[in-house]
């Protein structure tokens, strides 16, 4: 790390309590440097969705990714058991498999034809005879460490703690109680965001502080004095009662029940839950102001097409209004009149958490 990076990273002080904290400085939303530095710390250390299970059932299924610029394939072997590889043919490093999912009896590369088999093993290497000292078993794809939860493939480019202790009890017991495993997938859409990654996971965990003034949708059948904020040690539950009266038609029509659940997994997934209706948020960096927020809705099979489509229409005109406000908030962020700003007690402890959380990957 050069000194110009090391002084942004100690710009910001990890250890002052909320009250006294403020946000981490503008220069982490901005510098380029900083944004590699996040790709190789915070993105490869922890655990990122690259898949659902549903998406890879049966044995030659597969789905690929990429994880911080990495090209990922995950696959399921003909002996039933799912792996995560690098998707990068040994040979002349391009992509195997090229398509976002699909099934494939091996894996091969359009290169130059080198094949692989469903667990990774290098079977063909056409016209390479006469190669010397080449170690076919040892020129199979490289595995990448993997792990489901719930419906979800993870993978982590990293080798350290295992997903569940990661999580942490606590959140695999309260997520355990709401059965997300039941709900299926309905729909993927995905939207660009002009501004860094952490504006737009900032804009999440702000304890609903911007819903009354962007979302009057959504702040009408949120009861925002009730709004509540419950940090983990790598996790942000923010949940609020849902009510009834006075509710926007639209809204109110497809988000019911007791409460609202709004769960933060660190850095960068988002679980949105009402009473059994739930869509995700991955955020994927894109560039230092350039941001993807990939949305998939879940609903269960008793829900009519009309209803589902209802309640997505409903998440995507939240999405709208968050656009220009995040591309607003990144604009300030370049200007001379901006460096760190405090931080509510009431509403942003998720926020607080995040930050803490990202200073210890980038500065470890």
């Amino acid at each position: 790390m050069n000194s110009l990076l090391k002084q942004i990273v100690n710009d910001y002080d990890p250890n002052l309590p909320l009250d006294h904290a403020s946000t981490i400085p503008s220069s982490w939303y901005t510098s380029k440097d900083f944004y590699e530095l996040e790709l190789k710390t915070v993105f490869s250390r922890s655990w990122q969705l690259a898949g659902r299970v549903d998406q890879v059932r049966e044995p030659g299924d597969y789905v690929t990714t990429d994880i911080a610029g990495e090209p990922i394939v995950i696959v399921r072997g003909n002996d039933g058991v799912l792996r995560a590889f690098f998707n990068v043919c040994r040979h002349h490093a391009a992509a195997v498999m090229t398509e976002p999912q699909g099934k494939a009896a091996q894996l091969r590369c359009p290169y130059h034809g080198w094949t692989y088999s469903l667990e990774g093993e290098l079977k063909g290497t056409p016209d390479f005879s006469g190669v010397c000292n080449f170690d076919r078993a040892q020129n199979g794809l490289v595995p990448v460490e993997f792990s489901e939860w719930e419906n979800w493939l993870f993978v982590k480019l990293d080798w350290g703690p295992s997903l569940r202790d990661f999580l942490g009890a606590d959140l695999i017991a309260q997520t355990s109680g709401l059965q997300l495993s039941d709900l299926h997938w309905f729909e993927r859409r995905h939207y660009t965001f002009d501004c860094n990654w952490k504006v737009f996971v900032d804009n999440y965990l702000d304890g609903g502080y911007h819903v009354p003034y962007l979302h009057k949708g959504l702040d009408s059948v949120l009861d925002y004095s009730n709004y509540m904020i419950e940090n983990g040690a790598h996790h942000c539950l923010q949940w609020s009662p849902i009510v009834s009266e006075g509710a926007e038609a639209q809204t109110g029509a497809v988000r019911k029940g007791d409460r609202a659940l709004y769960y933060w997994i660190y850095p960068n997934f988002m679980i949105n839950w009402y009473d059994g209706v739930m869509d995700t948020n991955l955020v994927v960096p894109r560039g230092v102001d350039q941001t993807e927020v990939i949305f998939d809705f879940y609903f269960p099979d008793v829900l009519n097409e009309e209803a589902r489509r209802a309640s997505v229409e409903v998440g995507q005109r939240i999405q709208d209004e968050d656009t220009a406000i995040c591309k607003s908030v990144q604009r300030g962020l370049n200007s001379r009149a901006y460096e760190m700003g405090r931080l509510s007690v009431r509403r942003e402890a998720g926020e607080h958490l995040f930050h803490r959380l990202l200073h210890a990957d980038v500065s470890a």
